[in-house]
């Protein structure tokens, strides 16, 4: 039987089109982002063509997404509100996971270019790139936790979705840019790349931006993870610092 199977798997792969009928070709304007003292964001172009052994095939138009995901981590949500003249927190959902940094670029419309059951299976907007599943059972409307952080996300331009931002020419070479904000969490930054046609998925492809400290910040991070104690001094000794040097400024001044 597994001799059958092995038959069957070789012979497939001589059949013509059992390859893929599209595959992608990648560039990346820069693979590694450096995050130093004076780091106010990075541009990254992402751009690419569309490798085919036949003709561009017939039907709907070849469309383009291009996905970039920051390492992700479970963060709490919590929602307040004011009790007696103060704002106090009520309730609060913990997200299993959320990338750091989310964007979605895409060719069209993402509703046009991409339908619902190729979003559930992919992974692709937003509001499935988040996993929160484990709200408490006190909570009636935990979706509306996750609502609140996409839109704390957004107004930090930590979620973005930009659609038509991805250029397609001739079905087959394509490019976008990706604006990366100043506030970027340390690691590797998933991209990838799914080409489409009538909304399902035909291909993809799938790469990494690597995104570091370096000079003064890296020296700083890593005093803070691996010495906490000298960091704290130092820090102490630079607010005490700070603090008489403001304090020796306003007495000239005063004077």
């Amino acid at each position: 039987m597994r001799a059958l199977s092995a038959f069957l798997f070789a012979l497939a792969l001589l059949v013509p089109g059992a390859r893929a009928a599209e595959e992608i070709v990648l560039g990346l304007s820069q693979a590694e982002v450096s995050i130093t003292t004076n780091f106010d964001g990075s541009e990254i172009l992402v751009y690419g063509a569309v490798k085919r052994e036949t003709p561009v095939p017939d039907g709907p138009p070849l469309e383009v997404i291009v996905t970039v995901a920051g390492p992700s981590t479970p963060i709490m949500v919590r929602r307040k509100e004011k009790r007696f003249g103060i704002w106090v927190n009520i309730d609060a959902v913990e997200v299993d996971r959320a990338p750091s940094y989310y964007a979605v670029v895409t060719s069209g419309p993402l509703e046009e270019v991409l339908k619902a059951v190729e979003d559930l299976r992919y992974e692709i907007s937003i509001p499935e790139a988040i996993r929160s599943v484990g709200a408490p059972m006190t909570i009636q409307d935990s979706p509306a936790f996750t609502e609140a952080l996409i839109r704390i996300k957004k107004r930090r331009d930590q979620y973005q979705l930009i659609e038509g931002g991805v250029a397609v020419d001739e079905q087959t070479l394509f490019r976008a840019a990706i604006r990366l904000p100043a506030a970027l969490t340390e690691g590797v930054y998933d991209t990838r790349i799914y080409l489409t046609r009538g909304g399902e998925v035909v291909a993809q492809y799938e790469t990494g931006i690597d995104v570091r400290k370096v000079g003064m910040e890296r020296w700083l991070y890593t005093m803070s993870r691996e010495n906490a104690f000298l960091y704290g001094l130092m820090s102490l000794a630079i607010a005490i610092a700070a603090g008489w040097g403001a304090s020796a400024a306003f007495s000239l001044i005063r004077r």
